[in-house]
């Protein structure tokens, strides 16, 4: 959940280190530091906080060097403080490494390494990495055909136990860089006369388009005119170059105070990029051309298991929903974090889906190797070429949404549901769903995005409405069937970014126990569509009012609510069942975000929180 940048080449560091890190704050932001060579000393600077601390404090010369790491981190092991922040120095001042990820044995190996007199000056099991290193390099005879170097970080990376991301530099060699893989990403950007590493694409950008992503237990030795890949096990790779498809201005703010706010109103675009070229010639499908797995194959599915965290599992929920009802095929949720940990039986015509924003969370790329491990076919649904869990996969569906920087999934989130409905479109239509049922849905499916544009247009009276609620600390969100997942969502969004107490449940729960919340101070946002749990929706507002809670109601316009019933209205557009769950999502989105507004907070990176979770 850190974020790395590092560099070796023929230009000035300057901007293409800072710019990096700044462009990754989002996975990291508790503090950072950056390391460089310069008359083969290893000189470094760490800071409290965001990266605009550690720029202010960088020397001149910091600018000027050649070869160099940094690091903004999200804390795991040791407190927020300038000496947990990375990168670490072996304690012979020979090594400066940056890490992402969680060395499980790290006591143990500190314990070997302080018995032989290396020492140690933070709390972090990162520490023990680059002391480990230097421990290596002391034994490593130098050998012709051999880089002393890069057989230090190899023999240390044998004893590693957990995951990891790392870029190491040497005084040694000042002109070279290590890093490696497992668990962690990493990406090289290839330049001319110089090479990059990063834990994320967005910070390579603006040198390259051209990458290449580094696969688990993989090591990479970069100079400014080459790089080499092999295993840790010395098995040499063959690098794939790929190129990044989307312009360096997709992750910049523009015209918009906040990122999240950006990617709320990037949402139309990004629905529209997700479904194009994806409907059949005839207008009654979808299709994918990515799930390498065969029509026929998938129509003998009797079972489908999706995998997934945070607001992805509600995109999941939300697709359980869609494919029973237009697929008929039985669907379960799971929390990755725990299917990974069962011994659940599945069917053998199981097929078993991921969805995960980056394609990195940890969680969902360990319970899908799981999966394959047991023999089972997989897909997934990511925004990220390349990603570990997209190339861990049998097939899969690339969201086409563009790069998310907000710590609060909106845009990424909305994408997935629309997979998740042109998947259950296409599930259904090879069983029994009709030619015009299939229609009909991919016209509503193709005229999401106008819809959601007009949706937008209420930000106003949502702004409004958030200003009243602002000052209170607890809130519950209410919805039945298709509103019920995107309960969760909102009451997620509101405790990310405000920080005030939420909790989302179905409508008709509420009297078996949260009802006890109720009161003036406990406020609640009831989900509705005019569908047929309407009447049973109006009753459960009632016992509400009944308590003098506070009702917003966010409903389809073709909803008829007595004036009394509710405190504040939100109104969306009137529309097929299968898209009503992603236009219900913009109020929620904008509500949670103006009332963030309203408290002061950092909406782009709340307290605690990181983009990708590429830790358990």
């Amino acid at each position: 959940m850190c974020g790395i940048v590092g560099y070796v080449g023929s230009k000035e560091i300057g901007t293409r280190l800072i710019e990096g890190l700044k462009r990754l704050e989002y996975r990291g932001y508790d503090s950072s530091g950056l390391s460089i060579i310069e008359n083969k000393q290893i000189q470094h600077t760490k800071r409290v906080g965001r990266v605009k601390a550690l720029d202010a404090a960088l020397p001149k010369n910091y600018l000027k060097a050649r070869t160099g790491i940094c690091h903004t981190r999200w804390a795991t092991h040791g407190d927020v403080t300038e000496k947990n922040a990375h990168p670490h120095i072996s304690s012979d001042q020979r090594f400066a490494l940056v890490h992402n990820g969680v060395i499980e044995n790290y006591l143990q190996i500190k314990q070997f390494l302080e018995s032989k007199n290396y020492t140690f000056a933070s709390d972090t099991d990162s520490e023990a990495i680059v002391n480990l290193i230097a421990y290596h390099f002391e034994k490593e005879l130098e050998a012709p055909d051999s880089n002393r170097f890069l057989e230090s970080v190899r023999k240390a990376l044998l004893h590693l136990e957990g995951t990891f991301g790392i870029a190491v530099i040497s005084k040694d060699y000042p002109d070279e860089m290590i890093c490696a893989r497992r668990g962690s990403p990493l990406i090289i950007g290839v330049g001319k006369n110089e090479h990059l590493i990063a834990s994320d694409v967005n910070a390579l950008t603006h040198c390259t388009q051209n990458v290449v992503y580094l696969n688990d237990n993989e090591i990479v030795h970069l100079t400014a005119e080459d790089f080499s890949i092999s295993t840790i096990s010395k098995v040499s790779v063959n690098a794939v170059i790929q190129t990044v498809d989307w312009d360096t201005s997709d992750a910049e703010l523009g015209d918009f105070q906040h990122f999240m706010e950006k990617e709320i109103f990037e949402q139309p675009a990004a629905l529209k990029n997700g479904m194009r070229g994806r409907f059949s010639d005839d207008g009654s499908t979808a299709f994918f051309g990515g799930l390498n797995i065969q029509p026929q194959e998938l129509s003998q599915i009797d079972r489908i298991i999706f995998i997934a965290c945070g607001t992805a599992w509600h995109a999941c929920l939300i697709a359980e929903y869609l494919i029973e009802r237009f697929a008929r095929i039985p669907v379960e949720v799971e929390y990755a974090s725990e299917f990974r940990y069962r011994n659940a039986p599945l069917d053998k015509n199981s097929l078993v889906i991921a969805i995960s924003q980056s394609g990195e969370t940890i969680d969902s790329l360990s319970a899908l190797k799981e999966a394959k491990r047991k023999g089972y076919k997989t897909l997934s649904i990511n925004n990220s070429v390349g990603s570990s869990i997209a190339r861990e996969c049998d097939g899969g569906i690339y969201q086409h949404a563009g790069p998310e920087i907000g710590v609060a999934s909106t845009k990424a989130f909305t994408s997935q549901v629309m997979l998740c409905a042109m998947l259950a479109l296409y599930l259904g239509r090879l069983r029994n769903l009709s030619y015009t049922d299939g229609c009909n849905i991919v016209k509503a499916l193709k005229g999401l995005p106008k819809l959601v544009e007009k949706t937008l247009e209420s930000k106003d009276i949502i702004q409004k409405v958030a200003k009243k609620y602002a000052h209170y600390e607890d809130c519950l969100f209410l919805g039945r069937q298709l509103m019920f997942p995107i309960a969760l969502e909102g009451a997620l969004k509101l405790k990310e970014i405000s920080y005030i107490h939420a909790e989302g449940y179905p409508a008709a729960e509420m009297k078996h126990g949260p009802i006890a919340l109720i009161s003036e101070k406990c406020p609640s946002v009831f989900l509705t569509t005019n569908g047929e749990m309407f009447q049973k929706s109006m009753a459960n507002i009632k016992e509400i009012k009944a308590r003098k809670g506070k009702v917003i109601c966010i409903a389809s316009q073709d909803c008829e609510l007595p004036e009394d019933a509710i405190d504040d209205l939100i109104q969306v557009p009137e529309a097929h069942e299968i898209i009503q769950p992603i236009l219900m999502s913009i109020p929620v989105q904008l509500l949670s975000y103006y009332i963030a507004l309203e408290r002061g907070c950092d909406v782009d990176k709340p307290r605690n929180l990181a983009k990708s979770v590429t830790v358990e």
